[in-house]
């Protein structure tokens, strides 16, 4: 930096500052501010030229006064003229003017990108310096557009000196951050990773933050970077700290780079190169034996740059998986911080066994120190500490300790903090349900759970534990006995009453020989609870009242009095009032026959993924939930993988809440936000339509996905790579799969997934659109709305509801659209949607399907009644007709399937030919029904169809002809 001259003390400037501190009061400190704004207003609008060294002290105490809080309007101009200077000082003064007051939205900003262009272009280090800082500190997309290509190429010329190569990456590493898609090495990929060769240890530190973020978009043009990584590092580990001398922190050669070097490592898997792999693993080893040597300084500093390295080492161990020897001397070394006096080392030991315990190699070697973490888990004071200390007891479970883990986390959950019980509740039920051998020790431990901490037991937990009982017969017995005792209990929590509701409801007839726990025992039991509770529960129990009608007869007048009394049939909930009254006519009108048959005890669930697991990720955000796989270890710590579904205890078993599941009205008790109602016409009333209809919260089989997705279609295949730029064009490529089906996956990229489940009825249609964000950063600023053309506009009315703005990373929002069909159209809607991602704005535009045929009602019709219609409908233009080759294996099951979505009903026996298919159905709009007949006629030999349609309407015609040929 050039010497400061003896004029640069600018004592105008320390007198101000000195005049500030001595005010007494504020209002004092305002004048003394104002008066001096004056001055220097009156200074800049002078007709006398001001010299440098004045421009430079008036914009230093605009600067001074900015800091303290107030608005500064003026003094822009004077500070880009500043950058003109030769002095070091008045163009320091400039930049930090301009860094901390100019936005980028500012009319100078042209004027300063000149400026900093002829700094750059000066090839004095210093000025180029000063003006590659600024470009970092601004930091705007004016500015990455303007220097974006100019930047790489002082990086990697050979005449730069040290000190800008080292501004010039870091500054290059700040404009990816922003505006990542403008940032690209492009032909200088090469020479920048080259830059790790370098004899200078600052360029090589900037190089690698730099290389690092850039490796993680795009990996393959950095690969090389890896093996110069390794030679580096090696250099590093082996030297002694005399021959870093100036890159030495208290005893440790160059910590901060070895950090650097083993996180850019971490983006990629373990070398293939037999050598290079072999000097990684030796670096390693290395890294891990310089950890047990006695430390070479008592200093705090010593410690911390050690351990850095040692735990971003071990990072790299667990990242490659490979090396059986290092995991387990990895997991050693981190046994030994458990207990070390050290806080922060402790939190960072647990954190890092955590993911130790997922491997295979280091499992058994994680389980010995389970007496350590029961032990950190009983007498750590940090909450954070014990919070990692029970995801290390959830990660290193299997079948050998998960009673005694399950019985520890139980015990502490007592005096556990209320952060973090709700996690611990859901971890101690997936772990109970996962290793269960004996289900009875399932049903006692989640009882438990519910006694001990019921404000914390969500509904996943509760519907697991019935859907377990409901689909195993062995343990429906005890599971009644046992929830019949905990109710005995003075005070029950609501959540253990809808558990004893459901359950007795269900299997109360397995306990009812007892005489202690005889029907009008179960009965008064329950009732006793009844206005303790809330009115979902309520609800809950009302129906359990039902199912006892059917399983136990005896108490049928009993209940009728309860229903009929005034506290229910004139409640002021009409939830309650509406199920009374229902309940009650149905146990007056009904036969017994009938009320067996509505009211028998409910099928088994389907086998799906645990609703649980499904909040649990949730909670805890992609991949950070340790042991939550599609594998599960045996008693070694092996891996074993559960392909068969079997429901013995996989945690990846069965699945939805049973509010979901479950089917007509009386099967059984159901909680009360979900229970359809019928109504005098013959409707179901749901509180909540579309979860009933469509079985939205129904998690399906577990994917590799950061999303639980929510449709039972397969996905499409991803878009290979993610085009970053804004405008992605109009993607269709999904449109033709939703003619014959109404719920699917729309569109997925690396970044976001669009799923769609929808119904419809005559001329009315309701979609549900899913946004779901596969990344682990949120989307702002998210918009999605529906655009048609002119003429589509008349003939389909479309309603979008706003949608949530904010995605968080691995999060899904729900889109509702309205859909009315007015008229015949044959064009389809556009959904576009517009979000920022890592500073970057994206847009995508999708084809909606929105299809004529979404509008079919299906129609019943005899053989005479088709052929009578199908001759009524014979003018040419009436008619379509279409030969084409068969595009899939024609297989008659397919095609049944393919013509009942396509909305007609299939009509059996009315072809003379039974290898012809023939349909019928009425298209609905606002304006008018419109019929249709169709015929599809295979021919196997040659791979042919022929398809018939004939409707009142050609455009109808010709426009559902080209629909369903496509889908054959």
């Amino acid at each position: 930096m050039p010497a400061v001259s003896k004029g640069d003390g600018m004592r105008g400037l320390a007198v101000f500052i000195s005049d500030i501190r001595n005010c007494k009061s504020k209002e004092a400190e305002i004048k003394r501010i104002n008066k001096e704004l004056a001055n220097i207003r009156s200074k800049f609008k002078g007709d006398k030229a001001l010299d440098g060294y004045s421009k430079k002290k008036y914009v230093c105490k605009l600067l001074f006064i900015f800091l303290l809080g107030h608005d500064i309007d003026f003094g822009h101009m004077e500070a880009v003229n500043l950058l003109s200077s030769n002095k070091y000082t008045e163009k320091q003064i400039g930049y930090l003017f301009i860094s901390v007051l100019v936005n980028s939205n500012s009319d100078l900003i042209r004027l300063i990108n000149n400026g900093i262009k002829n700094d750059l272009s000066s090839r004095n280090p210093t000025f180029m310096n000063l003006a590659l800082h600024c470009i970092a500190n601004v930091g705007s997309r004016e500015m990455a557009e303007a220097f974006a290509t100019d930047i790489p190429r002082i990086l990697v010329a050979g005449d730069t000196m040290d000190s800008v190569k080292q501004s010039a990456a870091l500054c290059l590493l700040r404009l990816n951050k922003t505006s990542p898609d403008l940032v690209s090495m492009g032909e200088w990929t090469s020479r920048v990773v080259h830059l790790l060769n370098d004899q200078h240890l600052g360029v090589v530190t900037a190089a690698t933050s730099l290389i690092s973020r850039l490796a993680q978009k795009s990996p393959d043009d950095f690969k090389t970077s890896v093996s110069l990584a390794v030679a580096r590092l090696s250099r590093i580990v082996t030297s002694a700290s005399i021959d870093l001398q100036d890159y030495t922190y208290y005893f440790v050669a160059a910590p901060w780079l070895s950090v650097k070097l083993l996180r850019l490592l971490q983006c990629y898997p373990p070398p293939e190169d037999a050598a290079l792999r072999s000097r990684l693993t030796e670096c390693l080893e290395t890294i891990l034996n310089k950890a047990q040597e006695p430390p070479k300084s008592k200093k705090v500093q010593h410690s911390n740059a050690k351990n850095a390295v040692l735990f971003e080492a071990i990072s790299l161990i667990i990242h490659h998986d490979s090396e059986p020897t290092l995991l387990v001397r990895a997991c050693n070394q981190l046994g030994q911080f458990l207990q070390h006096r050290e806080t922060n080392l402790r939190y960072l030991a647990l954190e890092s066994m955590c993911t130790l315990a997922s491997s295979e190699f280091s499992h058994e070697a994680v389980k010995t120190h389970i007496d350590t973490v029961i032990n950190a888990l009983k007498t750590e004071r940090d909450v954070s500490v014990r919070q990692r200390a029970v995801d290390l007891l959830y990660a290193m479970c299997d079948r050998s300790n998960a009673k005694q883990i399950v019985a520890e986390m139980l015990s502490y959950l007592e005096n556990a903090d209320y952060s973090i019980r709700e996690e611990i509740v859901l971890k101690v039920a997936i772990l109970a349900e996962k290793y269960a051998v004996d289900y009875t020790w399932y049903v006692d431990t989640i009882l438990n759970l519910i006694r001990m901490a019921g404000d914390h037991v969500s509904e996943e937990v509760w519907y697991r534990v019935i859907q377990i009982v409901i689909n195993r017969d062995d343990v429906q017995g005890y599971a009644a006995k046992t929830v019949f005792e905990a109710l005995q209990a003075p005070a029950c929590h609501e959540n253990l009453v809808k558990v004893g509701g459901y359950i007795l409801g269900e299997f109360g007839n397995l306990i009812a020989g007892d005489p202690r726990s005889s029907p009008l025992v179960q009965f008064n039991l329950l009732h006793s609870k009844f206005h303790l509770c809330s009115v979902p529960t309520r609800a809950l129990l009302l129906s359990a009242y039902i199912k006892f009608i059917n399983l136990f007869p005896e108490v049928k007048s009993t209940i009728q009095e309860v229903l009929r009394s005034d506290s229910q049939l004139r409640n002021a909930d009409v939830e309650l009032q509406q199920r009374a009254v229902e309940y009650l006519s149905l146990s007056c009108i009904a036969t017994t026959d009938i009320l067996a048959t509505v009211l028998e005890e409910m099928p088994p669930f389907p086998e799906r993924e645990s609703s649980i697991l499904a909040k649990l990720k949730k909670k805890k955000g992609p991949g950070n939930v340790p042991g939550i796989d599609d594998t599960k270890r045996n008693v070694n710590g092996a891996t074993e993988h559960n392909n068969n579904g079997e429901h013995g205890g996989d945690a990846d078993a069965t699945s939805s809440s049973p509010s979901v599941m479950m089917a007509p009205l009386a099967n059984r008790p159901r909680p009360a936000h979900s229970i359809p109602i019928m109504l005098s016409g013959g409707t179901m009333n749901l509180a909540h339509p579309f979860n009933d209809l469509l079985n939205l919260n129904s998690p399906p089989a577990t994917s590799s996905s950061l999303l639980v997705d929510v449709f039972s279609d397969a996905a499409p295949d991803p878009v290979s790579a993610f085009d970053s730029t804004p405008d992605l064009g109009v993607s269709d490529d999904s449109f033709s799969r939703f003619v014959c089906k109404n719920n699917g996956v729309l569109y997925e990229n690396q970044l976001l997934q669009i799923g769609l489940k929808s119904e419809y009825r005559q001329n009315l249609g309701r979609m549900y659109v899913f946004f779901g964000n596969k990344t682990s950063s949120q989307f702002v600023s998210f918009s999605s709305s529906v655009t048609s053309q002119d003429a589509l506009k008349a003939q389909v009315n479309i309603h979008a509801k706003a949608v949530d703005p904010l995605i968080e990373g691995g999060a899904q929002v729900q889109q509702i659209l309205n859909i009315e069909c007015v008229s015949e159209f044959s064009d389809a809607p556009l959904l576009d949607i517009h979000f920022r991602y890592g500073g970057a704005p994206q847009s995508i535009s999708i084809k909606l399907p929105v299809m004529l045929n979404k509008f079919f009602q299906p129609t019943e019709m005899t053989s005479q009644d088709f052929f009578q219609r199908w001759k009524q409908l014979g003018l040419p233009q009436q008619e379509v007709q279409k030969i084409f080759k068969s595009k899939h294996p024609m297989d008659t099951e397919v095609i049944n399937a393919k013509i009942l979505g396509f909305g007609v009903a299939l009509l059996e026996g009315v072809d003379p030919n039974p290898a012809n298919f023939v349909g019928a159905g009425v298209i609905h709009s606002k304006t008018s029904q419109v019929g249709c007949l169709l015929r599809l006629e295979p021919n196997t030999q040659a791979q042919m169809y022929r398809l018939t349609l004939r409707t009142s309407r050609d455009t109808v015609s010709q426009r559902l002809c080209d629909l369903l040929s496509d889908q054959f």
